[in-house]
């Protein structure tokens, strides 16, 4: 399956992206499937934001990256989230405002019965390429299906079992992950 812009795993590389920007060295990201509704979360241990980014986070006009003067995946989540009838909320705390216990957590509640609710699109492609393109971030992944299955990932415990010798981007390792979450999927939907 390929991705286009109408799929839902786009937001979520995007926004996990942000937090790979923000410095994050652990990053969580939990689906739930809960009757009518989909909640995503993404929890990281960045730099994160102060009260008045938060407050400007949702303006397509504010980013903070360098390279466009814009930044819409935040806007677009949003505009999503509510168009379904869901909501979007973040949480942050500034490395400036606590040395210790800094970072974001950025909740989106999507209707998932709703004509304007996305397609899911491929999530595990989307995990791979988290992973290939930040082998040493400490990524979670949890997605509790609609129908009671679960998928987990955890990059910690793949690294302990592999050792510090092994990359989680090594071609081998990654192929492996693939197949994994394929057959987590397969299995988590029956």
């Amino acid at each position: 399956m390929t991705g286009s812009v109408d799929e839902f795993s786009l937001y979520v590389l995007d926004i996990v992206m942000n937090s790979v920007r923000a410095g994050a060295s652990k990053i969580d990201v939990k689906l739930f499937e809960d009757g009518e509704y989909l909640t995503f979360t993404v929890t990281d241990n960045g730099c994160g934001m102060t009260k008045e980014q938060v407050e400007k986070l949702t303006d397509p006009f504010f980013t903070t990256r360098k390279t466009r003067a814009v930044g819409l995946g935040v806007p677009f989540l949003k505009m999503l989230s509510e168009q379904t009838g869901g909501s979007l909320a973040i949480q942050s705390i500034s490395d400036e405002d606590s040395k210790t216990d800094h970072g974001t957590t950025l909740k989106a509640v999507f209707g998932r019965n709703h004509i304007d609710f996305l397609p899911m699109g491929n999530l595990p492609e989307t995990l791979i390429s988290l992973i290939q393109g930040s082998p040493e971030i400490d990524f979670t992944f949890y997605h509790r299906l609609s129908g009671g299955g679960e998928v987990r990932l955890s990059c910690a415990e793949l690294k302990q079992v592999l050792g510090d010798q092994v990359s989680l981007a090594d071609f081998e390792i990654l192929s492996w992950i693939r197949g994994y979450l394929d057959e987590a999927y397969e299995e988590a939907n029956l």
